[in-house]
């Protein structure tokens, strides 16, 4: 599957504010939109005003960036669309909850992960359980009361402990419930808009879909 392999800091430089795809290291003094507070690129700064964004504009923009948080390709993403306008409830948010119920997304929650990407490798490395059963599927979607737990090696247990003390700083969402004895996570309910923490447009992204 394609990946961006550039400098994920540029995505964050280009949209103004942080994605956070790097996890914790975006939150020390080092991090480029710190110092670069302006799009990346010889016009970035210095350059031509940019003109005002469209409606269409503010809609991609808002769809690319969800996209990149959470590490999906436009395929992916229009199938969760599609899924989620066939659901009950209110489409946006319907969204944002199947993408939050991503394995790989739960296990960066629980702090296993330093980022999302990171924490994609953890599931494919077959270190991740959910309800007794090994899955190296990042995309698979937990379910209320699944159990997600850590099986792996000594070497690899290490690694991910190491993973918890650098996101110690970021709180476990309130849907789920992590045990540092066991290194498990249980889903107690499924995600709300109110537990994504960072600010996203979703009715932005539902307008786009929707032309």
């Amino acid at each position: 599957m394609a990946r961006y392999i550039d400098a994920v800091c540029r995505l964050c430089r280009r949209h103004g504010e942080k994605l956070f795809l790097k996890g914790t290291k975006c939150t020390t003094e080092k991090c480029p939109i710190n110092k670069r507070a302006y799009p990346p690129g010889q016009h970035g700064q210095g350059g031509k005003r940019r003109s005002k964004l469209s409606n269409y504009g503010l809609q991609l923009k808002e769809k690319q960036k969800v996209k990149r948080i959470y590490g999906v390709l436009e395929k992916q993403f229009r199938t969760y669309f599609k899924v989620a306008s066939k659901t009950k409830g209110v489409t946006g948010k319907v969204l944002l909850q199947l993408l939050e119920r991503r394995l790989d997304n739960v296990v960066f929650r629980l702090g296993l992960g330093i980022s999302r990407s990171q924490a994609r490798q953890v599931v494919r490395h077959n270190f991740i359980t959910v309800n007794g059963h090994r899955v190296n599927i990042p995309s698979f979607l937990v379910a209320q009361g699944d159990v997600i737990q850590v099986k792996a090696k000594e070497k690899a247990q290490i690694k991910i402990k190491d993973n918890l003390e650098l996101s110690k700083d970021r709180t476990v969402p309130s849907w789920l419930e992590f045990s540092l004895a066991d290194l498990s996570g249980k889903v107690l309910r499924l995600p709300g808009k109110e537990d994504i923490q960072q600010p996203i447009q979703e009715q932005l992204i539902v307008e786009l879909y929707s032309k």
